[in-house]
């Protein structure tokens, strides 16, 4: 099975060489591996050429976007930076940041996972951060998703949804949309990839307003939007989050942002999401 990893990279001299030197010793090699050096100012170039030059496998190119730390739109338009390199088709594509660790058998285990049922479309491991001296469950979503920084595609899944979209929210909409053309999610919670660093760490107020303009763009409708921001504003314990994510999808509704999916597909995406919500609270 021939797969490809596109890691884009934004100032992560402290973070990369480990995160690299763990896809070097994978039991099952990636095919390809490209980072995309979006722009950084510290060391990560430099630690990018010495991997490149002792492995045939890895390949370093640079992108130049907006210096300000905004999620989704930077790290998605880096990641197509390295696609526009691939020459050929993979069995599966991958989006994985510069700030983790793999288990060694990460690969060999998630590979054999996403074979096992020819309809999983999207696969993957769990995150976990440092806690104290031990290492935890990052919860800021159930252990069932795959998240953002260890996404592995199908190719044809990959296909079917439109590729990723350059939003905040790509790392949701992408399995929304991945069950509305009929594929399945799968992790291995046996699989525990170390987060060196957490979640949102360097999101500004502006990155917040981002995420209620995400749920607007997701189709959600203001009460889910208003369930979804609490949810995540209780997560980050940060009553500032709810207030923030609301503004955000009320401007977006002034302006008429465009839409990242489509009125049938947001019809899916509610009736799902509803669906669930009833479930957790006995209803369905």
């Amino acid at each position: 099975m021939d797969f490809c990893i596109i890691i884009p990279v934004y100032n992560e001299e402290a973070y990369l060489e480990r995160a690299l030197q763990s896809f070097v010793d994978q039991t099952v090699i990636p095919t390809k591996i490209i980072v995309v050096n979006d722009g950084s100012t510290d060391g990560t170039q430099k630690i990018i050429n010495s991997f490149s030059e002792k492995h045939a496998f890895i390949e370093g190119t640079t992108s130049h976007s907006t210096n300000l730390h905004e999620p989704g739109s930077k790290v998605v338009n880096a990641f197509y930076t390295g696609y526009k390199l691939l020459d050929s088709r993979f069995d599966f594509i991958g989006k994985f940041d510069a700030d983790i660790i793999l288990p060694p058998d990460y690969f060999e285990k998630v590979l054999a996972l996403i074979s096992s049922d020819e309809k999983i479309g999207i696969a993957g491991g769990n995150l976990y951060i440092q806690k104290g001296n031990d290492w935890g469950f990052e919860a800021i979503s159930k252990k069932t998703k795959v998240r953002g920084p260890i996404k592995l595609y199908r190719w044809d899944c990959f296909k079917d949804i439109g590729g990723l979209k350059k939003s905040i929210g790509w790392d949701t909409v992408d399995e929304l949309l991945a069950q509305y053309h009929g594929w399945k999610i799968k992790t291995d919670t046996s699989l525990h990839v170390k987060h060196l660093k957490p979640t949102g760490e360097a999101y500004s107020s502006a990155a917040r307003f981002k995420q209620g303009e995400a749920f607007y763009k997701m189709r959600y409708g203001f009460w889910l939007t208003f369930i979804a921001s609490g949810k995540l504003a209780s997560q980050k314990r940060s009553f500032r989050f709810f207030l923030d994510s609301l503004r955000g999808y009320k401007k977006a509704k002034e302006e008429n942002s465009d839409f990242i999916i489509s009125d049938e597909e947001g019809s899916f995406v509610r009736k799902l999401r509803w669906n669930n919500i009833l479930r957790k609270i006995g209803l369905r």
